[in-house]
């Protein structure tokens, strides 16, 4: 049995794609549906059974197996990196994936964790995986904040070569539709390019970057999904990952990227950042790669201008945009 935690949000969803893909359906499925349209996700793919999160935890403090797991994929934990709450994101991003990991630990169960480029903060310190230089991140909102405190947990607990933590940076692909203002700016781009013909971008507050000249690490869902496989084939390799291209992209390249998949004539526009989000702003995010890359993984990821193509034209355009198995 695979267990898939978030198995019905973004990564996780496409994370059970990858494993229809590979042939598995004996998958369960943990999350916490809600009133939210995630179940969307779920419908074109195949799994076993579903439990609610609070189901879960409880099963976790008995401290049973009663799955016969393989392996969990935690994708599970609020991804909003404006969330305020930060008690909140302390029991859902922290506590809960430490209760995940020792039960892991415990029953010889793969765990692959979701952490987050997030706890890069402001790139000061570089954007390096290696363990030594974890401690020296700086987060720049609670949520980065609750992903660092588990890899420096895990880190001090002497744990990081029993598991994976992959680092994720600016993801985007089909199965993110539930997530509002967290969406990509590719699946905003197409709704706003559909129904304007235009795309706005936030102003530069930087005079070293042009306005849209802010640059990001952006990585197509179905890289992702192909590493997490990887990881779940090679059980040998552990320890803190970066899963970004190891390019940084302006978002000027990013929306001509859309407009080219629509076939539309380009036409950006440029708008004030709020001052809310302004202090917390990353100007460049690239993940270094070379630590996944000498660990073994070999596939090439998708350009950014492929991946926009695909994104759009067979998912964005679509009557049915999900994953399909």
């Amino acid at each position: 049995m695979y267990i898939v935690t978030g198995g019905a949000g973004f990564i996780g969803s496409a994370m059970v794609w990858k494993l229809n893909q590979m042939g598995i359906d004996d998958i369960l499925i943990v999350d916490n549906l809600a009133k939210s349209d995630k179940w969307k996700n779920l419908v074109n793919l195949r799994y076993e059974d579903y439990v609610h999160r609070d189901q879960f935890y409880k099963i976790l403090l008995e401290g049973e197996d009663p799955f016969q797991t393989d392996a969990i994929i935690h994708m599970g934990a609020c991804s909003s990196t404006t969330e305020l709450d930060a008690d909140f994101l302390m029991e859902n991003n922290y506590r809960y994936t430490q209760m995940i990991c020792r039960f892991c630990l415990q029953h010889d169960v793969r765990f692959i964790n979701a952490s987050s480029a997030a706890t890069y903060g402001d790139g000061r310190f570089g954007f390096d995986d290696d363990h030594a230089g974890i401690q020296q991140l700086k987060p720049m909102n609670m949520y980065g904040y609750s992903k660092q405190l588990f890899d420096l947990w895990a880190l001090r607990g002497g744990i990081l070569d029993k598991l994976v933590c992959l680092k994720f940076f600016n993801v985007f692909g089909p199965n993110e539709y539930h997530k509002d203002d967290m969406k990509s700016v590719i699946c905003k781009a197409h709704r706003q390019i559909s129904e304007t013909g235009e795309m706005k971008l936030f102003k530069s507050y930087k005079p070293e970057y042009s306005n849209g000249g802010q640059k990001r690490d952006f990585v197509y869902i179905k890289d992702c999904v192909d590493v997490m496989w990887w990881f779940l084939q090679n059980k040998d390799k552990n320890g803190i990952f970066n899963i970004g291209t190891g390019q940084a992209r302006q978002w000027n390249e990013l929306a001509n990227s859309v407009f080219a998949a629509m076939d539309v004539k380009p036409d950006i526009s440029y708008i004030e950042m709020p001052e809310s989000i302004r202090d917390k702003y990353q100007y460049l995010t690239q993940a270094n790669m070379s630590k996944l890359v000498a660990a073994g993984y070999e596939k090439p990821f998708t350009s950014l201008e492929d991946a926009a193509k695909d994104y759009v034209q067979n998912y964005l355009a679509q009557e049915d945009p999900y994953l399909k198995s």
